[in-house]
């Protein structure tokens, strides 16, 4: 998201003798405090100025001529006057020891800001930093039953053992499982309520989440303080347990449920979703076994199958922050093939850098479902490698 101001519009600019706030928290409480802002148009307004704090600084005609914000919502703004509602929210914040992270701060999470739809405020508990590591979400039905809670304080342990951060719900049954068994690793955890961040829900785990907080981690939500665990928050809060992660691991699963959610959402996200199989005919089989059947999710055996997935991962994000200006260390295996034109057009695009199957079919403007057969070919033939996500290299 370009948080400066659009081209070609004269919108005021912030004056390095006026005070500001940095982070713009009190901006951030108050757009969100306005019945007709949604995220949105939150998102339109930033777009448009160079400071969060400019936005009511702004005249009639100049809200007006940011797309999407009409008459009602440009009165809105320019009428807020409830600065001390603000201020309120954050005395609230801090009595309740907890903190706000708003999607223009510089430590935002760098994996949750590339989702389709980020959370522009998170209030937090514990250390906020564990929010950009690189994590793994383990995901489940509340009925987990014993063997899939063994898996997820197996997994959760082994994945700890190996650096990872664990991101779950806090929900009964595999979510506890899963933090309680990196606590006891000695490993960080982060919980992702469907409430507000004063309002621990299920109040059974107020001590696993004090445990969560104490052990380095951090409990979270987008949800204003005094918000009420409602059914509805809890699909919209999953696609941040996705959108943190660099994969899901569902643990156990009906055919619907949260879980099921989270997995479409980690889909959704071009990330990696892991299932733990089980046996025909236990009730949790149903979702896992689909999830598998469907080619939605990899099997998962043990935790080197989700480790070979993630290395990729962090590889690409190491290779993208060393890659500037680096010579060719060698030719490419490709150039020594003989291929058909489709193919040696892939290779081509394909030298400039790595690139998402639906990237490579825009760059060659022919459809992903005519592509794929020829991309599985040269995948045969070790000219390229599919990567996680559906990426695509050279070898």
């Amino acid at each position: 998201m370009n948080l400066k101001k659009s081209s070609g519009r004269n919108y005021k600019k912030l004056n390095q003798q006026e005070k500001t706030y940095n982070p713009p928290i009190r901006e951030f409480v108050a757009l969100h405090l306005m019945d007709n802002l949604g995220a949105q148009r939150i998102r339109l307004l930033l777009q448009a100025v160079e400071h969060p704090q400019l936005i009511f600084r702004l005249e009639r005609h100049e809200l007006q001529s940011i797309h999407g914000i009409g008459p009602k919502t440009a009165d809105e703004v320019l009428g807020f006057n409830e600065w001390n509602e603000v201020d309120r929210v954050l005395e609230k914040t801090e009595r309740t020891g907890a903190q706000i992270m708003t999607y223009w701060d510089d430590d935002y999470p760098h994996l949750l800001r590339e989702i389709y739809d980020p959370p522009l405020m998170l209030w937090i508990k514990g250390d906020r930093s564990v929010l950009d590591t690189d994590a793994i979400s383990i995901v489940g039905t509340r009925r987990v039953g014993n063997y899939g809670k063994k898996m997820a304080q197996k997994f959760a342990k082994e994945l700890v053992d190996h650096g990872l951060t664990i991101i779950s719900g806090l929900a009964y049954g595999t979510d506890g499982a899963a933090h309680q068994a990196t606590v006891d690793a000695g490993g960080k955890t982060v919980a992702v309520l469907g409430s507000g961040i004063d309002w621990i829900y299920p109040s059974d785990h107020k001590g696993l989440a004090k445990a969560i907080v104490e052990t380095g981690g951090a409990v979270i939500s987008e949800f204003p303080l005094g918000t009420a665990p409602e059914m509805g928050n809890f699909p919209v809060r999953n696609r941040i347990v996705s959108g943190m992660s660099l994969g899901t691991l569902v643990v156990a699963s009906g055919l619907e449920g949260g879980s099921m959610i989270t997995a479409k959402s980690a889909l959704d996200q071009n990330r990696e979703v892991f299932v733990i199989p089980h046996p025909v005919g236990h009730p949790n089989a149903i979702g896992c076994n689909s999830l598998i059947k469907r080619g939605m999710g990899k099997l998962i055996q043990n935790v080197e199958d989700i480790l070979t997935e993630i290395q990729v991962h962090i590889q690409e994000k190491e290779t993208e922050s060393n890659s500037v200006d680096r010579p060719r260390s060698s030719q490419n295996k490709w150039e020594s093939m003989e291929l058909d034109n489709l193919s040696t057009s892939i290779c081509e695009v394909l030298t400039e850098q790595p690139l998402h199957i639906d990237h490579l079919a825009e760059r060659l403007e022919i459809d992903t479902h005519k592509l794929m057969p020829k991309l599985l070919e040269l995948e045969m033939q070790g000219a390229i490698r599919q990567t996680a996500g559906k990426n695509f290299e050279l070898l």
